[in-house]
């Protein structure tokens, strides 16, 4: 049974990765409008889209030129990585119904991360809906702040945000590197997607990267079952 302390503890992870993740936003809002788009459009992107890299892929094929058909086939393939963690989720979560479809609007790589490896379906759970529901409010919040501000708030990289969303992804993988299969698989998908970043287009060196992960999987899969 999970004590007081460990819900708070849940509790205090996942609203920190919330707030770290969320206030990104910015960023998505202030681009997204130089790229072309209004402030509805950029909200509304926020709303229905709600995960970062196909966002932020979308609004970068518009800015160089690119057409929305082009832009909308970009995030739809960065997108695909969701339905794996759906994947995951579902039995961990084990929501039906009209539930089930709600939850989905939340499944992001930060909301997954903090739901799998719980000890439990209700602290699964919580780590999912307090992660997913911090960064979707923040994100929108943000998102609209950057739109209207624009180019009055210049690159927000400039205020670090950037940095903060890589130290929570750097915390959530922590905890997991305790053992040296893990630390070698890290380290093969991080070589792994620097050399695709400057062959293929923003996010999708993750997911070039997530093949490390998936090939290792089915490797020691193999390899506990004892097979050639």
């Amino acid at each position: 049974m999970t004590t007081g302390d460990q819900r708070r503890a849940i509790w205090r992870d996942s609203l920190g990765v919330g707030i770290a993740t969320g206030t990104y936003g910015l960023s998505f809002g202030a681009i997204s409008t130089s790229s072309g788009l209004d402030v509805l459009q950029t909200c509304a992107l926020s709303l229905l889209m709600f995960t970062g890299a196909s966002q932020f892929a979308l609004v970068g094929v518009l800015a160089s030129g690119g057409t929305p058909w082009a832009g909308a086939a970009t995030a739809l393939l960065l997108g695909t990585r969701n339905t794996l963690y759906g994947l995951r989720l579902a039995p961990l979560l084990a929501w039906r119904g009209r539930r089930r479809v709600a939850a989905a609007h939340l499944v992001i790589d930060e909301s997954t991360a903090m739901a799998v490896g719980r000890t439990s379906t209700s602290d699964a759970r919580l780590g999912f809906l307090v992660t997913g529901g911090s960064i979707f409010v923040l994100w929108n919040l943000a998102t609209l702040a950057g739109a209207l501000a624009g180019e009055a708030i210049g690159d927000p990289r400039d205020y670090g945000l950037d940095a903060a969303v890589g130290a929570a992804f750097l915390a959530l993988l922590w905890p997991r590197l305790d053992r040296r299969l893990h630390r070698v698989v890290a380290v093969a998908a991080a070589a792994v997607a620097l050399g695709a970043v400057p062959l293929t287009t923003a996010g999708v060196p993750v997911l070039v990267a997530a093949g490390v992960a998936l090939l290792a999987g089915v490797l020691t899969v193999q390899r506990e079952r004892g097979a050639p």
